[in-house]
């Protein structure tokens, strides 16, 4: 099944091939200089190689026909020195286009993976991961291909093809007008080949993207297809997929050999019918020997320009929906300026920012001078906001409905509800990854839509419920949640809060690499990794989804310990499903229905709201004020 989004999958039966390769004119115009030079001298040896007919008709009237030994050799001479020519020509184009091209498609994938981390995270959740990465790998190579091979040689062939047509037409034109016969039929076969093949390349190439994305997942989640034995059924689903691709590609053989077959038998026709023509004409004294060697010599040269017709033209097919496939990411919106000083997004990539491995977290922006934190309308606050996905039925009801919420400055609240109520997606608006359908939300009394993104991410610190860890070192995992300017005291505070002093057991200790999605630690061990990189910054509001959900009992009562310190000094909201991490709240939320329902203390809603007793029923939840977790007296 296809897990590329439908509007990348829009008929390309209207797509214009020329159209869409003219859309890497600007990777390309930076090199165009070395390009065209090397066209240039693609052509020329071409065209010197066109020369070496003319020397044999020299030798076959003149040397050959006067048996002059001497003239052969120096014909032979002449012919060797063309030869040598040729190749250095040639030989010289491929040194002139390698190093240019391939800083183009590291251009080109530079701009997309930049242009992948602007984008929303709706688009994010809408495509499938192997499509994203089949365009930055398959998708490219094509391109660099195509710039490197099939852009000169329809220039240089077709070159070619026009001088030699015009040496024969000259050495004689009754004879070129034979070969010339089957010119009308070639260019018809080329016109619907290139339509029938267009849409195979389009098809190969989401299919490849597809196989792609299954390949990913059952990398990542080999642990789940190992603990439930569906090796078996996961293997049946890349065959069928592979299967699709197999027979798809066999499609494409099958066209590229029709075109071949017309394109190598009619030329072939046209030059016997030539040879037998000439043939009569120099038994009847009209057509000298030499003039039909040459003839014959040119147009046989001009085989492999004509029959590469078919390879070039389905290189440029294939560059021409890898264009598009390119574009359709990088033509995505990225996400809107935030604020009033913030410079708008130019499709093609952002500024160039450090890589995760190696790099330390970017400096942030300072934030500009605020409002007082006691000022009216201070901490964070929802504002009749209400959200609906943008991919949902427009007259589908919206997932949060005029909420309503103000967490004080340096109050903590708890957000409880049903599974499904929409609690992630609240948290999720806070740092704007959706954008709020109506109303607003303010952080110290100002509307974060108005504030630069980078500006509301360096206030705003989050922790997720599933924790995702980099394949980087353990520091440089941490101290991505802090300013360019945080080290090893700002990293070991930040680990000590979370209870992850594991970290300095570990091999090469906080600089030991955690591995892909850091799957070489414990669910617990990622979750407090996550927290500690949301707390390193001290930030001044903190937005954390669940995140104790994986640890112990005793770890859990550790790390709550260590983060009421943090919490007394920001403005914090937490998503809770147990009681343990609701009491860590000065005030609790309960979301149901879309809305805030009620607002209270822990102790208030379970005694005022039967939904939130029902909520916190369990084992947990029977802890009355005497227990040891209602000792802090919230």
């Amino acid at each position: 099944m296809s897990t590329t989004p439908a509007l990348a999958k829009a008929s390309t039966e209207e797509r214009s091939t020329v159209r869409a390769l003219l859309r890497l004119w600007p990777y390309v115009r930076p090199v165009r200089a070395r390009l065209a030079t090397a066209a240039c001298v693609a052509i020329v040896a071409s065209c010197v190689g066109l020369v070496i007919p003319l020397v044999l008709k020299w030798m076959v009237d003149g040397p050959v026909a006067d048996r002059d030994p001497a003239g052969v050799w120096l014909g032979a001479l002449y012919l060797l020195l063309l030869g040598l020519v040729e190749a250095l020509l040639f030989g010289l184009r491929r040194w002139l286009v390698a190093r240019p091209l391939a800083g183009v498609e590291a251009g080109m994938r530079a701009d997309l993976y930049r242009h992948l981390q602007r984008l929303p995270v709706a688009f994010h959740d809408r495509w499938a991961s192997g499509q994203l990465l089949s365009r930055g790998t398959t998708d490219l190579m094509l391109l660099r291909m195509f710039l490197a091979f099939p852009l000169t040689f329809l220039l240089v062939n077709g070159v070619t093809i026009l001088v030699g047509v015009g040496i024969m037409l000259v050495q004689d034109w009754t004879l070129g007008l034979v070969i010339l016969g089957p010119a009308i039929p070639v260019m018809i076969t080329c016109a619907v080949f290139e339509k029938k093949y267009s849409a195979v390349a389009r098809r190969a190439q989401d299919q490849v993207g597809d196989l792609t994305t299954v390949v990913e997942e059952s990398v990542l989640g080999i642990r789940i297809i190992k603990g439930f034995g569906r090796h078996r059924s996961q293997a049946r689903a890349f065959h069928e997929l592979s299967h699709t691709l197999r027979g798809t590609e066999l499609r494409k053989a099958r066209l590229l050999a029709a075109i071949w077959a017309v394109i190598v038998a009619l030329p072939e026709v046209a030059i016997g019918a030539a040879l037998v023509v000439g043939t009569v004409q120099v038994a009847d004294g009209s057509l000298s020997a030499g003039t039909l060697v040459a003839f014959l010599s040119t147009a046989l040269a001009l085989r492999w320009p004509v029959e590469s017709i078919g390879f070039l033209l389905a290189m440029s097919q294939e560059a021409a929906t890898a264009t598009d496939r390119y574009f359709e990411v990088m033509d995505a919106e990225v996400e809107e300026p935030g604020g009033p000083d913030e410079p708008a997004a130019v499709s093609g990539g952002g500024p160039r920012g450090p890589a995760v491995r190696g790099a330390a977290a970017p400096t942030r922006a300072a934030p500009a001078a605020r409002l007082p934190a006691a000022a009216a309308g201070g901490g964070l606050r929802f504002e009749g906001v209400r959200f609906r996905y943008p991919d949902a039925p427009p007259d589908s009801p919206p997932l949060l409905d005029r909420v309503d919420l103000h967490i004080r400055p340096g109050e903590s609240m708890a957000l409880v509800g049903a599974t499904g109520s929409g609690k992630t997606t609240l948290t999720a608006l806070v740092p704007r990854l959706h954008e709020v359908t109506a109303g607003r939300i303010t952080l110290d009394g100002e509307d974060i839509a108005a504030l630069p993104r980078e500006e509301l991410r360096s206030m705003v610190a989050v922790a997720f419920e599933e924790p995702t860890l980099f394949s980087a070192t353990v520091g440089e995992n941490v101290l991505m949640g802090a300013g360019g300017d945080a080290g090893e005291e700002e990293l070991g505070r930040a680990l000590a809060v979370a209870q992850a002093d594991f970290a300095h057991a570990l091999p090469q200790g906080t600089g030991t690499q955690v591995g892909e999605q850091g799957l070489s630690l414990s669910g617990g061990q990622r979750q407090r990794l996550a927290l500690a990189r949301a707390v390193v910054g001290t930030p001044r509001f903190l937005v954390l989804d669940d995140p104790l959900s994986a640890l112990d009992v005793h770890t859990e009562a550790a790390v709550e310990a260590a983060l009421r310190q943090v919490l007394a000094d920001t403005t914090a909201l937490i998503v809770a499903h147990r009681p343990s991490t609701v009491l860590l709240a000065d005030r609790v939320a309960l979301l149901s229905g879309g809305r805030i329902s009620a607002v209270g203390t822990h102790q208030q809603l379970l005694r005022t709201s039967a939904e939130y007793a029902h909520l916190m029923s369990g084992p947990a939840a029977h802890e009355g004020p005497e227990g040891s977790r209602e000792g802090d007296g919230r």
